[in-house]
Formats: structure tokens, C-alpha cells, sequence
């Protein structure tokens, strides 16, 4: 019987056979599909990324083309080959920088924004504010006609301030794009609280400056001489040349990071001594684009309230605190700034902070620490005050030039060594050796690195007059080496200081405007977020502070990043 129904079952699935054929056969054709479309789906992502390097470096080559009278001009950095990963991240950092304008271009000069004619109110106005409130202004910028703007794009910076408390602090401004600026500020001390708006450019005038960012990377030039016994000669030197003549290349072999000379006619490329800036192209402006840059009339100009300019803060009673709301301080983090100043001191939002007052408390906190400074001048700065302000750092004669260096200080009897070393090409300094020219990457690579190692970078100002895709190379070589010095030293601390706000003219603007500072300064903030690494906002620190800026910030605001920086190597030394 059993035998029997085992036919029976097996003769009655027999009649389904082709169905459970067709079924598997299908199965098999879909996953074969499913595999094919996937292939093609990787294929074409490759492709579609391939493609957009090639759209990138196109329009990079057009963006050139305008250099100069040649009709080729060779470009280091649109050689480079990125991975799909650095393509991808390439588009998100540009994104980034996205910047609103004018909805056309030729829009004459009355129509462009006019500080006189705009002005500002505070919103939610109050007889009193309490200290953690926030405060909100709106700005409504007009023309030189008086007519409301009705497109966004004007650069502004904002503060509050409390001059007889020596206070101050950063405001966020956000774009509504239709001629309206929201500025938020934290409240964080008590008393007669100012508020201060500047226009730094207006929209027209940053339309010229992306415009000059993209073609006219020569608007910097640099040189070099070459000697060998009597002779000696000079030629121009630049990441862009047009090809009229045969170039020297002196591209880094390990980073890649591309640097060209013009051959010179009668010495060969490794007669090369020296690297200095040779100057900057006038003229570069076209048409009516020079008034878009007038001191006194459209270059950091404050713009006045409306009503009243100022609010009176107190702090809140016992009685009078609220509930936490979530929602209110998620908003209040999003416009907080990293800190602010009270009595010129700088008072972190993100860390608690000591005062390194006297010689005494920072050999303390340095005693047995080497510490690397690399970058421009603005780190530089941080040797000359450190080497000035205590004593018994000792600085060793390397026979440097006074501005440029390499820099060396050592106190033996705590053990502790400072150096600093100026970036690598392009750097405007007067006259630096060819042999001294030294890529951070490069020098990380030579740091072992350990829990007694600080190394602090920053690199941003002489990056200002080329595309963006130059930096974010050198950001990019440079990140690479700080991870491997902290893969194979962890416990090394890595502070990178950020850019900060000069003082401008009209000439200055067109070079080293803060607007290719706050670029650049996005990217830097982006590329490092979420490392390792700690962050000296010295941006935030120029802005807040009552001074004028300076590209070279006075002392006692070198001080206060100098007490940040040590806080971070000593977090846990005395106030």
C-alpha cells in the first residue's frame, strides 16, 4: 500500500512538472537580469562619474582659457585623476559653496546694494532679554536708488558687542535670497548689548570675485632664479602657464601637488635657488567693475538700524526659569557660536578654558612637548608669541629670513622643542630657498608622532586667487597624512586653526577678499569634520573681537587663540 501511494503521489506531481520547469527557468532568467542590470548599474554610475571629472576639468580648462594671450595654457591641477569616492566628495564640498546672485548679469552700479539705503530691526523685541535668549534681527538691504533688492548674494558679517565689557560675539546671517538677511545672536552676557551689521561686498561685487576666482588664477604670479657660477637668471613661475615657452616642472613626486617655472634660455631647470611672489595683475577688471569696490562706499560698511540698535540684557531670576524645550534649544545650538568675548578674554562655547597668563603655566603645560607649527603667517604668528612671552624658549639661529623661516626654539631645561615651517608653493612670501620649500604632507610624514607631539596647521590665505579644486587637493594630501600619523600614533594632538577675517581695500579684494577666505574656510571645516582633530576658530575670533581686522591679528587676540591651544594640550592645568 505504501508503495503504491508513493506512485500515485509522484504520478500526480508529474502533472505539474512544467510548471515548477517554468518557475525555476524564470527564477534563474530574473536572477541573471537582476545580475546583468546590476553590472550596468555599476557601469554607469563609473561612467556617469567619469563623466562628470570629465564636465569638471572641461569647464575648469574653459574657465583658463582666458588667461593670458596664449592660446594653451597648462594647468597642474586638471591633470590629476580623482577616485569616484573623490569625485563624489568634490561635488558635496562645491555644493557647499553654492552662493546666491543677481538673477542676470550687467546689473548697473545704483542698482547694486547700497549700505545707506539699507538698514536693520530687531524682531522679537523686548524691554529686556534675558541672558541664553536669542535674538533675531532682519536686514533689508535697497539700492543706491533706495529700492528694496529683491535677489540675495550680499556678503554680511554681524556681532553683537558691549564696549565698556570689552564683549563680543559672532552672529549667524542667514540668506533669505529676495533682498531680507536673518541674523541670529546668543545673548551671553549682561548689560547695554550693541548690534552691528557690516556689508562687506554686495552681491554684484561677488558675482566679480567668482569671476576672477575662475579665471584669472594669474592674477598672482610668482618667480624664481636660477644661477649657475655668473649667470643667473629669473622667470615666472605659477600652477597655470601658457605654453609659449618650455616649463620646468617641479610637481612634488610624492604628493603630486603640480608647480611650474618657464625654462630660463640658458640654464637648465635644476639651477633653480630660490621661490618668491613676483606680484599681482592690475587691470583685471572689465567695464564698470570697479565700482562694486569703493572704500567708504561699498567694502565693509556698517548699515544702521531702523529704531533701536541695541538691547538691554539681564540675567533671568530664579523664579523666571523656564523649562527646557528641546525644540528652542536645538534651534539655539544651530546659531550658537564657539565662543565669545568678556573683559577681552575669550569664553569658549565647546570647551572649558584656562589662562596661561605668566611664563610659568606654559612651560608647565610644555615641559617635555615638541610642537610643530606648519602653514602661513598666522601660525607663525603663534611661534614669535610664544618665543617672545617665555623666557626660557631659546630660539636657535637657522639663519632664516625674518618673515619666512624655518624657526626653531628650544628649552632644554623642560625639554621642550618649537618649530615652525612655512606650506609649500603657492606661498606669497618675499624670497623663501628652493631647498626650504616643504608640502605639509610631506612634513607630517616625517613626525612619529606620540602622546608628547602637538602639531598645529593652517594653510588658507595664499590659496585665495586660484579654483577652489586647488585646495581641496592640498586639504586633501594633507588629511591623508594626518591619518596615517594618527593611525600610527594616536595619542598625537593635531589643532587645526582656521582662516580669518583682513582688512580690506579695493585692491586687496580682488586677491585676498574675506569672502575666498570664508570659501576656503567651509572646505577646511568640511574636510577635517568628524577627525580626530581639534579646531581653533580664529575666524569667529576676529569677528567678534572691537579691533579692526588685520590679517595679522593684534596681540591680545594671538593671546586668546594661544590660551585655546594650550587648553587643548593641557585641559587639565590650572585656571
Amino acid at each position: 500500500m505504501k508503495g503504491r501511494s508513493q506512485i500515485t503521489m509522484w504520478s500526480n506531481l508529474s502533472k505539474y512538472l512544467p510548471f515548477f520547469v517554468f518557475i525555476a527557468l524564470f527564477g534563474l532568467l530574473f536572477l541573471l537580469r537582476n545580475i546583468h542590470n546590476l553590472e550596468k548599474f555599476n557601469c554607469r554610475t563609473i561612467s556617469a562619474l567619469n563623466q562628470l571629472q570629465s564636465d569638471i576639468k572641461t569647464a575648469l580648462r574653459k574657465d583658463v582659457s582666458h588667461m593670458g594671450s596664449a592660446n594653451q595654457t597648462h594647468c597642474g591641477y586638471l591633470a590629476s585623476d580623482l577616485t569616484p569616492e573623490e569625485i563624489s566628495e568634490e561635488v558635496y564640498l562645491q555644493e557647499s559653496l553654492v552662493w546666491p546672485g543677481p538673477p542676470h548679469k550687467g546689473i548697473p552700479f545704483q542698482q547694486s546694494s547700497d549700505p545707506k539705503h539699507s538698514f536693520f530691526v530687531i524682531i522679537n523685541s523686548k524691554t529686556v532679554f534675558q541672558i541664553g535668549d536669542m535674538l533675531e534681527v532682519l536686514v533689508h538691504m535697497h539700492d543706491f536708488l533706495g529700492h528694496p533688492k529683491q535677489h540675495g548674494g550680499d556678503f554680511l558679517l554681524a556681532r553683537i558687542h558691549s564696549p565698556e565689557l570689552k564683549a563680543g560675539a559672532a552672529g549667524k546671517v542667514v540668506d533669505h535670497q529676495n533682498g531680507f538677511y536673518s541674523v541670529y545672536f546668543s545673548l551671553l552676557w549682561p548689560g547695554e548689548v550693541h548690534i552691528s551689521i557690516i556689508l562687506v561686498h554686495p552681491s554684484e561685487a561677488v558675482q566679480v570675485l567668482k569671476r576672477l576666482r575662475e579665471e584669472r588664477p594669474d592674477r598672482v604670479y610668482f618667480k624664481s632664479l636660477f644661477r649657475s657660477g655668473y649667470l643667473s637668471e629669473s622667470t615666472v613661475c605659477n600652477l597655470c602657464l601658457p605654453l609659449h615657452q618650455p616649463l620646468c616642472n617641479y610637481s612634488d613626486p610624492h604628493t603630486g601637488e603640480p608647480w611650474f617655472c618657464y625654462k630660463p634660455k640658458l640654464l637648465s631647470c635644476d639651477t633653480r635657488i630660490d621661490h618668491a611672489k613676483g606680484g599681482y595683475q592690475k587691470h583685471i577688471l572689465v567695464g564698470k567693475e570697479i565700482l562694486f569696490f569703493q572704500s567708504d562706499v561699498n567694502i565693509k560698511i556698517p548699515i544702521s538700524p531702523s529704531g533701536a540698535g541695541y538691547v538691554v540684557v539681564k540675567f533671568p531670576a530664579k523664579q523666571d526659569l523656564p523649562e527646557p524645550d528641546k525644540s528652542i534649544h536645538a534651534e539655539t545650538a544651530k546659531y550658537s557660536p564657539s565662543g565669545f568675548y568678556f573683559q577681552d578674554m575669550w569664553m569658549s562655547t565647546t570647551q572649558i578654558l584656562k589662562r596661561f597668563n605668566d611664563t610659568s603655566s606654559i612651560t608647565k603645560c610644555l615641559k617635555g612637548k615638541v610642537i610643530y607649527l606648519l602653514g602661513d603667517s598666522t601660525v607663525r604668528q603663534w611661534f614669535e608669541y610664544l618665543n617672545a612671552f617665555v623666557p626660557d624658549l631659546k630660539e636657535f639661529n637657522l639663519g632664516s629670513p625674518r618673515n619666512v623661516g624655518p624657526f626653531l626654539a628650544v628649552d632644554s631645561d623642560h625639554n621642550i622643542m618649537l618649530k615652525y615651517r612655512c606650506h609649500g608653493p603657492p606661498i606669497r612670501f618675499s624670497t623663501v630657498a628652493a631647498s626650504e620649500l616643504r608640502y605639509i604632507a610631506n612634513e607630517l610624514e616625517g613626525i612619529k608622532g606620540g602622546k608628547n607631539t602637538v602639531v598645529a596647521i593652517t594653510i588658507w590665505s595664499h590659496f585665495s586667487t586660484f579654483p577652489v579644486e586647488v585646495y581641496i587637493r592640498r586639504l586633501r594630501n594633507i588629511r591623508r597624512a594626518v591619518l596615517r600619523l594618527l593611525d600610527r600614533s594616536p595619542d598625537t594632538l593635531i589643532v587645526i586653526k582656521t582662516a580669518n577675517l583682513q582688512a580690506l581695500d579695493p585692491e586687496v579684494s580682488l586677491y585676498n577678499s574675506d569672502w575666498f577666505s570664508l570659501q576656503l574656510d567651509i572646505l577646511l571645516r568640511r574636510m577635517f569634520q568628524g577627525l580626530d582633530v581639534v579646531l581653533v576658530d580664529a575666524w569667529e575670533m576676529t569677528l567678534a573681537h572691537s579691533l579692526p581686522h588685520a590679517l595679522h591679528p593684534p596681540l591680545i587676540i594671538v593671546k586668546n587663540q594661544i590660551d585655546v591651544f594650550l587648553s587643548h594640550i593641557c585641559p587639565d592645568s590650572p585656571k
